[in-house]
Order: C-alpha cells, then sequence, then structure tokens
C-alpha cells in the first residue's frame, strides 16, 4: 500500500517537498532506481508526480512527454494488479531522469508542492491506504495517463490530464482526499476537453 507522508503534525522533514528537495538536491545520480529506493512504498505516487509533471505544463512537449505517460502507464499497471513495491526492469533502473531533476525543473514543482500542503490537512486518510484503493488508483492514472498519450500531438490538451495525475497523487501522498477529489475532478476535465477538443481538431486538419 502507500504510505502517506504528513503534514505540520509530523515535522518538517515528513513533507511530501522537503523530502523531494532533499533528493534532488542530493549527490546522488538520479535515478528511477535510486527514487524507488529512497521513497520506498510512496514511489508509486512521488513517480507519478515527478513524471507527469512534465506534461502538465501547458506548454506543447511532443514526443518526451509521450515517453513519459507510457512509463506512467506501466508502473500503474504495476498497481492496478496490487503490487506494493515499484518494479522497474534492471536495464532502466540505473536511467538517469534527465530534464526532471534539473535546477529549474525541480524547483520549480517543489513550489507547487508546497503549495497544496499550505491547505492539506487529514482527511480520511486511511480510505486513502486501503488496497482496492490503491488499485483503483493505479486504474486511474492508468486512464489518465493514456488520454494525455491519445490526444493530438503539440495540441497541449494533454495538460489537464497529465495535472489531474500529479494533483490526484500528491492528495494521495498527503493522505488528504479533497486534493485528491480535485486532482480526479481536473483529470476528467481533462478527458472531456481532449475527446471533445480533440475530436474537433482531428476533424479540422482532415477536412
Amino acid at each position: 500500500m502507500i504510505e502517506r507522508m504528513g503534514g505540520d503534525e509530523q515535522g518538517e522533514g515528513q513533507k511530501v517537498s522537503v523530502q523531494l528537495e532533499e533528493w534532488f538536491q542530493s549527490e546522488r545520480k538520479k535515478t528511477m532506481g535510486d527514487l524507488v529506493e529512497t521513497f520506498g512504498p510512496r514511489s508509486f505516487a512521488i513517480l507519478f508526480i515527478v513524471l507527469m509533471a512534465l506534461p502538465a505544463l501547458p506548454l506543447p512537449t511532443g514526443a518526451v512527454s509521450h515517453v513519459l505517460e507510457i512509463v506512467t502507464m506501466l508502473l500503474a499497471l504495476e498497481l492496478m494488479v496490487g503490487r506494493t513495491e515499484v518494479w522497474i526492469p534492471k536495464r532502466f533502473q540505473d536511467k538517469e531522469l534527465k530534464g526532471l531533476s534539473g535546477p529549474k525543473f525541480s524547483k520549480a514543482l517543489v513550489k507547487r508542492i508546497r503549495w497544496f500542503e499550505k491547505f492539506s490537512r487529514p482527511r480520511m486518510a486511511g480510505l486513502l491506504e486501503n488496497r482496492m484503493v490503491n488499485m483503483a488508483f493505479g486504474a486511474v492514472v492508468f486512464g489518465l495517463a493514456l488520454t494525455a498519450f491519445l490526444s493530438p500531438p503539440f495540441s497541449g490538451l494533454d495538460t489537464l490530464p497529465s495535472l489531474g495525475v500529479v494533483i490526484l497523487s500528491l492528495g494521495v501522498l498527503l493522505g488528504d482526499i479533497v486534493i485528491a477529489g480535485i486532482g480526479l475532478g481536473i483529470g476528467l476535465l481533462g478527458v472531456v476537453v481532449v475527446i471533445g477538443l480533440g475530436h474537433a481538431i482531428t476533424h479540422l486538419f482532415h477536412r
């Protein structure tokens, strides 16, 4: 199960932003394997946040986003089948997360996470730690990442479903069902937008 990270009452060092910032600023090589080793059972949600943060930017990122979305879907499948620990093929464990661990990107991501932590409270945290809920969490992440992947290239339509994954994952980590619900809502809105506008864009270019 995905363990949540506490808020103020558990100490500053327990915050998602603090632990991520420490990892980003460490001298270690920033790889998926090292991230999983550092964060343990929380690695699923942490990876979803880090991987989908780039596609969540309102910028056309093209093929780079597609690679990140595919990796996210594969990790989500692991949650869906009931895995509690992230499994990464050995050949990919030492691949560096280039671009995702740079100072500019990492500082912006940590800053956004801190903003959510200001308003976060433990709300129905026990529900978010349930095994079946975690499997459903994986299914939702898979669906949203797939929607982002299938959105028209360079359209920017992958932004909302990707942002939904990031906020939903953060809500799960914080044990805050309100933030998780906001993420789910944004993600579902993104699905509607991708289906609606995506169809319109495709139709326009095929006229």
